[in-house]
């Protein structure tokens, strides 16, 4: 299968750059993967669409304001660096900027000398080990002096970091969000609670390569990056207890959706686990837990477009993102979202 078998047209204009005032305002177009047919929602109508004994499996992680602008020391010029995986002991494997004055030596300023920091070492690709050196806590330090990691799409400046924030964050550790979960609301979440639904979270920490285009010709020779993920306990019992007793795991994102997938057995009987993922899921693939995923809508011949494929076809997928495009759905991060499943309630709606 060809990595242009997944492109599609979308107008730059399209692609949100700025979150709505109402988290549960965005639009929500519901697909049913085994007919094809769509209808357009909004996301506070989800309640409709579940089931009492359907289980949401959120992603709690929380972004890191990874974001670090500086100086090179002594008196040199402007600098930036973005923090991906800590590697312990207080170095991080990070982005930096400017790479070709950036080598094994350097060293850096942030804020007034705050947090200072030395290169110890070039990667395989480009990133740099970068030795961070400070007083107190490192996540305090970096909440006062860094900035969110907006994807590289997204042009205007946040006014209010807490948007690219899910209201569940719990276990700090992203370079992005998992944006699906941006659109719900406390209330929400207390609503789908009221009616039956259980919630239960996994954490996986994304990483910047989830917006590293696909270069080869066949997908199947893409590098898939890697992430860490951690199933707990009671959420894998909860999967477990939802599949016994009939009902439909939701997962809430690409993310939890890689995450429960990684390490579900064949039959589908999970167990708490920890560690890191490179699963990749595209067309062909056998889904062991999930049955219907919440998501945004994503990059043409990205990794995550070809997922969402896995689950409903690349053709009626393709087909449902002409439709987004021609009713104006918003794109990718800030934008709007889709529920894919079986047996939908698609008659209602506007």
């Amino acid at each position: 299968m060809k990595t242009k078998d997944f492109y599609f047209d979308l107008p730059q204009e399209l692609i949100a750059q700025t979150p709505l005032e109402r988290r549960d305002a965005s639009r929500l177009m519901v697909l049913d993967k085994d007919t094809g047919a769509c209808t357009h929602r909004h996301f506070y109508e989800l309640p409709s669409l579940l089931s009492p004994g359907d289980c949401l499996i959120l992603n709690d992680s929380r972004v890191l304001p990874a974001r670090l602008l500086g100086h090179r020391l002594p008196g040199g010029g402007a600098c930036e660096v973005l923090l991906l995986i800590d590697r312990g002991n207080g170095v991080w494997e990070c982005l930096v900027r400017p790479g070709r004055k950036l080598r094994t030596g350097a060293r850096l300023s942030f804020g007034s000398g705050e947090l200072t920091a030395e290169i110890t070492g070039e990667l395989e690709g480009g990133n740099r080990l970068v030795r961070f050196e400070y007083e107190g806590i490192f996540l305090e330090v970096l909440d006062r002096l860094g900035k969110m990691p907006l994807p590289p799409y997204i042009k205007a400046e946040l006014q209010d970091r807490e948007r690219y924030q899910t209201v569940y964050s719990k276990v700090t550790g992203s370079a992005a969000a998992p944006t699906a979960g941006l659109h719900f609301t406390p209330e929400l979440l207390e609503t789908l609670g009221g009616g039956g639904v259980s919630i239960g979270t996994v954490t996986l920490h994304v990483g910047l390569g989830t917006f590293r285009p696909v270069k080869e010709e066949t997908i199947t020779e893409h590098d898939m990056h890697s992430e860490y993920c951690v199933i707990p306990t009671e959420t894998a019992e909860l999967i477990n207890r939802t599949k016994a007793q009939g009902g439909r795991v939701i997962c809430v994102g690409t993310t939890s959706c890689r995450t429960v997938e990684s390490w579900a057995a064949e039959d589908g009987h999970m167990e708490a686990k920890a560690g890191w993922t490179n699963i990749f899921i595209y067309p062909g693939y056998r889904f062991k837990v999930l049955d219907g995923l919440i998501t945004n809508f994503h990059l043409p011949e990205s990794t995550l477009i070809m997922l969402v494929s896995a689950l409903a076809g690349r053709e009626q997928v393709l087909a449902a993102y002409e439709e987004a495009v021609r009713e104006r759905y918003r794109f990718f991060s800030f934008g709007d979202a889709m529920f894919i499943g079986s047996g939908l309630n698609t008659s209602a709606g506007t």
